[in-house]
């Protein structure tokens, strides 16, 4: 069921930019946005998980199976010569998008999870020793976590902590400390999902080169925010997620130092990683094919390509504008409701955040939301660590895109306010 578009309310701010930018117009590019749930508008507050599709990146997956549909790298016919141009054409974007030297630097995967345990197992794992360190934040995703224990274990390494302020940023006068025992590797998020903290990325990786330590860093959260440039950051690894960028789900890509790659082994083995293969042995393929075996998601990395056009069409200055706007708009919100108690506060930050009312549990809380047509998200977020942090098991967690409105935050607030008097 179809909904009329959320335009702002007066005095709730302005669906145009400083220089008039038509957000209304770039809304309605995403067709998820204008239906119904339960009879009610759809207000669509769980970005951080995934975010909606635009049309253009809907139709650039059914024109590939329409069309093109063949696979990738091993045909010389027209439809796979089709295939593996449009294929390839993602990576000229993440290129783009990134800012990397080289396309072949940017290694086409699953998602930010696959992109670090590649990274666990096929460069941390051969180099790691006995009492070695890796070190990672308390505000990590799970997927910046769990590969680091693995592959420690595997070798005897430790995994050490670097604590966060009340605030929900990282104690940088501590990581310098951390940094000077010469740890194998900083494993940090750019932008933290739950808390919706942006990292200072650059000064941190400064930090670490000079102490020799390289760096691996979690953009999932950062692509679909802020612009990326991984020259400037000066990190060795950058990993991000197709489908919080605008994309379909299963996509994604890892970027990397050069160097590294080409000291790395393979990942995964089978076909299309390699040179030549006999019982005797086998030769890989350069970087990034040595990474890609196997038959990838054709069709949803063609769609990311349609996802990043869009991302260039936008200026991020305009995007970070709205953002900020949009976050301070919702924490204003939550912030105006009694019991409340919101996670971090820091002073450069995304749209999303993750609140907690000591007396309603947060799933109730999402639940009777949801009666409103408002999804937010409801758990620890992948984030059990930084749940203990703050004290919590869950929270309930609202993260905006650049397409949602102000009318939403309002609809936003009375929902919470109604739902609020039926719990308690």
């Amino acid at each position: 069921m179809n909904a009329q578009p959320l335009a702002d309310s007066p005095g709730a701010g302005s669906e145009g930019g400083a220089a008039g930018f038509d957000w209304t117009h770039v809304r309605a590019q995403f067709p998820a946005l204008n239906r119904e749930v339960r009879g009610k508008p759809l207000v669509y507050f769980d970005n951080a998980n995934t975010s909606q599709k635009p049309q253009r990146v809907i139709d650039a997956v059914s024109g590939f199976y329409t069309h093109h549909n063949a696979n990738i790298s091993r045909a010389v016919h027209t439809l796979g010569a089709e295939a593996t141009e449009r294929f390839e054409a993602t990576r000229t974007g993440l290129q783009r998008f990134l800012n990397s030297a080289r396309r072949e630097d940017v290694i086409l995967t699953r998602g930010t999870t696959e992109a670090i345990n590649l990274v666990a197992y096929s460069w941390a794992l051969p180099r790691l020793v006995p009492g070695d360190e890796i070190l990672v934040s308390t505000m990590e995703h799970h997927a910046n976590i769990v590969p680091w224990q693995l592959v420690a274990a595997r070798r005897d390494a430790k995994i050490r902590v670097l604590p966060i302020t009340d605030r929900g940023e990282i104690d940088l006068e501590v990581l310098e400390k951390q940094l000077a025992g010469r740890p194998r590797l900083l494993a940090i998020a750019h932008v933290s999902n739950a808390l919706g903290t942006i990292n200072p990325i650059r000064e941190i990786c400064a930090m670490a080169r000079a102490q020799g330590v390289p760096v691996l860093v979690d953009g999932s959260q950062a692509a679909p925010h802020l612009a990326i440039d991984v020259m400037r950051l000066g990190c060795d690894f950058y990993a991000i997620t197709g489908h919080k960028m605008f994309g379909p789900t299963g996509t994604g890509a890892l970027w990397a130092r050069r160097e590294w790659l080409e000291s790395m082994p393979p990942f995964m083995g089978g076909g299309d990683m390699i040179r030549n293969v006999s019982f005797e042995g086998t030769t890989f393929a350069d970087p990034p094919q040595r990474f890609e075996a196997g038959t990838p998601n054709i069709a949803g990395v063609i769609g990311l390509s349609a996802a990043i056009d869009l991302l260039d069409e936008l200026p991020w200055d305009e995007i970070a504008q709205r953002e900020e706007a949009l976050g301070s708009h919702l924490r204003e919100v939550l912030a105006s409701v009694p019991g409340v108690r919101i996670l971090g506060d820091s002073g450069a930050s995304v749209p999303v955040v993750s609140f907690v009312f000591d007396d309603v549990h947060a799933h109730d809380l999402a639940t009777l939301l949801d009666t409103h047509g408002v999804a937010v998200r409801s758990g620890h977020h992948c984030a059990h660590p930084l749940m203990q942090r703050f004290g919590v098991t869950a929270t309930c967690r609202a993260s905006l895109a650049f397409y949602n409105t102000h009318a939403e935050i309002e609809l936003f607030r009375d929902a919470l306010t109604r739902s609020l008097a039926l719990l308690r």
